[in-house]
């Protein structure tokens, strides 16, 4: 989920003028409508996901379940990549990403841990501040990515050096998850592809025929989910875990399937958001909030497990009203007031957290200062 820093227009590649005035680095162009259409709908997909989960002994919700984590983390990750081209090491976009990413993933790592102590009595036997809970590892894996963005910058292939990062990930024995390493590393090609992207390049979307491919993409892989869902793990969707725990050749056909599962992400994440309204919809300035949503029904999720829902809630009828009811959660938190009440834990204070930056100097100042060096 993009942060609460992405309700600010997408910005392009950084410009001379930007390069030589800070200032001006600061300014945005016009927010991309799409984009924010995107990702609403991709975290309304990521609640059903996560909804539909306790669910999956029935066959159709598993099946919808698959279909939904063929793509739907992959092009989040592909358009938070995207919107993090401008990023740079500057004191201003650090202090962001802390206050956007690191102090969010404190509160709730906190908010998770207190429930799961109230429900059962007890805290959970791993409690350490770098095993990210349940949903919380997106946080961690966007802190680290944009950390990285200057390197993959400098980098002239940097989605074949990804690529390999990402193979070599799935060979490797990465432990028991400290900051979900696995999956920052799997995922790690679709954040620096969208690093690579240019306005041009989404302007192509928009051509018939990538829309009449992406229709035919979209139900290809919904008859696929079938199958899959019954002979496949969903360890192949999570990208968490090595292929080196698991009863096959981590080579072939272990490296091969895992491939399969990354194109067949990337061709959704691209005919997702070939389908995806590139004008403003009612739902467009929700998109700016997902963050909100994100985190908000990351920590209801355990609380909702704990209910009879989910002993009423079977069947077709029970499927559909938990796609209601997500639908519902969604837009609860994207409400003005649960967003207020939310705002100190995902959009805190600087003042709470950080020392002033350094005061920037006046146009007249800075003028005076080249003088005197020119001098």
């Amino acid at each position: 989920m993009t942060e609460p820093e992405d309700r600010r227009p997408d910005r392009g590649a950084a410009s001379p003028t930007a390069e030589s005035n800070p200032a001006a680095a600061e300014t945005t162009p016009a927010r991309d409508a799409r984009l924010d259409n995107a990702k609403f709908l991709l975290i309304g997909l990521v609640v059903v996901g996560h909804m539909l989960g306790p669910m999956r002994d029935y066959g159709p919700a598993n099946v919808l379940y698959y279909w939904i984590y063929f793509f739907h983390m992959p092009a989040f990750i592909l358009i938070s990549g995207y919107l993090s081209r401008s990023f740079t090491t500057s004191p201003r976009r650090v202090e962001k990403l802390i206050l956007t990413l690191a102090v969010p993933y404190l509160v709730f790592w906190a908010v998770d841990h207190a429930v799961h102590a109230l429900q059962r009595g007890s805290l959970p036997d791993a409690l350490s501040l770098l095993q990210p809970t349940y949903a919380l590892w997106f946080l961690v894996a966007l802190f680290l990515w944009r950390l990285s963005v200057p390197v993959w910058q400098r980098l002239r292939w940097p989605v074949a050096v990804a690529l390999v990062v990402s193979v070599c990930a799935a060979t490797t024995d990465l432990g028991s998850g400290t900051l979900a390493i696995g999956r920052v590393l799997s995922f790690l090609p679709f954040f620096v592809l969208g690093l690579t992207l240019r306005r041009e390049h989404l302007a192509l979307l928009d051509r018939l025929w990538v829309r009449v491919g992406a229709v035919a993409v979209m139900g290809a892989t919904a008859l696929l989910a079938v199958p899959a869902s019954q002979e496949l793990s969903t360890d192949w969707l999570f990208l968490s875990s090595s292929l080196t725990d698991r009863d096959i050749d981590p080579l072939l056909p272990g490296l091969g399937i895992r491939l399969a599962f990354l194109g067949i992400a990337l061709a959704m994440s691209i005919a997702f958001l070939a389908l995806t309204p590139k004008r403003r919809t009612w739902f467009t300035d929700l998109g700016a909030y997902t963050l909100y949503v994100y985190l908000g029904h990351a920590a209801l999720m355990e609380p909702l497990r704990m209910t009879p829902w989910y002993d009423v809630a079977t069947g077709p009828v029970g499927t559909v009203a938990t796609l209601l009811l997500a639908a519902g959660l969604v837009l609860l938190l994207c409400s003005p007031w649960v967003r207020a009440c939310l705002r100190w834990a995902v959009e805190p204070r600087s003042t709470w957290f950080l020392k002033p930056l350094p005061d920037t100097p006046r146009p007249a100042e800075r003028e005076s200062a080249g003088s005197g060096s020119r001098a």
